[in-house]
């Protein structure tokens, strides 16, 4: 039985809730630096797969960091953003040193139109962020100033503290959601839209088409234009984009889902159970059962 200050998901995976009782004042927020003591609750297993259910924002000041969300490995390093939103799945790095600042806001605690404005729930936008200098140090005196606020719990009434809480840490993350939205951007403007019709074409047939060839003629390439496409925006040959695509998905079922290794094979285009457990393994380096097991 889960206690109060975790669940444990259909899938095994513990989800941690806000830590609230850490809290200076018991706000929905906290701000303060990152370091081999930071956790969000005594039990929870920082180096295992987890879940939390609230946001988390690192600015790192050091580095390298690898940090795996969603089973996608990301490294920061000084100067990057790290943003993980509710729900994800992640763990941190059993080895590297985690330095810098930490914002963990719990859902609720600013008002929708502020959450809509800030894209505080756009998955859709890639969770590590490269500022440039200019806008790292916009973002930098933006949090200094929110760390500065969180601590002060003196100067004002709790309902004022917490209502300055407010304003400061949206204006911390109006400037954190443009940078995301404009690298998403800026990406989608760098990638050919040979391969952008490709990628469109694979995340709608995956589940049922491995083949390079059978999306070449479907998209009207030749297969070496197809090959050039994506070679130059992933550094990837377009099976092995298509390959990853399916681990991922496979990857989710097993930890999101009961289904049996089978039912998971043929939800992402395997037919025959041995087949995906032969593709699987080439893949990770580990049996879905295996890897399902590492989860629970």
């Amino acid at each position: 039985m889960a206690d109060r200050r975790s669940q444990a998901d259909g899938d095994g995976i513990r989800t941690f809730p806000f830590p609230a009782e850490l809290a200076v004042g018991g706000v929905g927020m906290q701000v303060g630096p990152m370091g081999t003591d930071r956790t969000w609750h005594a039990d929870a297993p920082l180096h295992r797969v987890h879940r939390i259910d609230f946001h988390v924002i690192m600015l790192f000041t050091a580095g390298p960091v690898r940090h795996m969300i969603d089973f996608a490995e990301y490294e920061a390093g000084a100067g990057d953003l790290l943003w993980i939103r509710p729900g994800q799945v992640h763990r941190l790095s059993r080895d590297a040193v985690y330095r810098g600042t930490v914002l963990t806001m719990q859902p609720g605690f600013l008002p929708r139109a502020i959450v809509e404005s800030t894209g505080l729930y756009r998955y859709d936008l890639p969770p590590l962020l490269h500022p440039d200098p200019d806008r790292l140090a916009a973002l930098q005196a933006s949090l200094d100033q929110l760390r500065r606020e969180y601590e002060d719990t003196a100067t004002l009434p709790l309902s004022l503290h917490t209502a300055v809480l407010r304003h400061t840490l949206t204006a911390f993350l109006l400037r954190l959601a443009h940078l995301a939205a404009s690298s998403a951007e800026a990406d989608r403007q760098h990638t050919d839209s040979t391969f952008t019709r490709f990628r469109d074409a694979v995340e709608q047939g995956f589940a049922t088409n491995h083949s390079v060839s059978a999306y070449a003629d479907a998209l009207g390439y030749s297969r070496r234009t197809l090959v050039r496409a994506v070679r130059a925006a992933t550094g990837e040959t377009p099976k092995g984009f298509i390959d990853k695509r399916v681990v991922l998905e496979a990857k989710r079922l097993l930890a999101h889902t009961d289904l049996p290794i089978g039912r998971v094979g043929a939800a992402v285009g395997f037919p025959d159970a041995a087949n995906f457990t032969k593709f699987f393994h080439l893949h990770t380096g580990q049996t879905p059962v295996a890897f399902r097991a590492e989860l629970r």
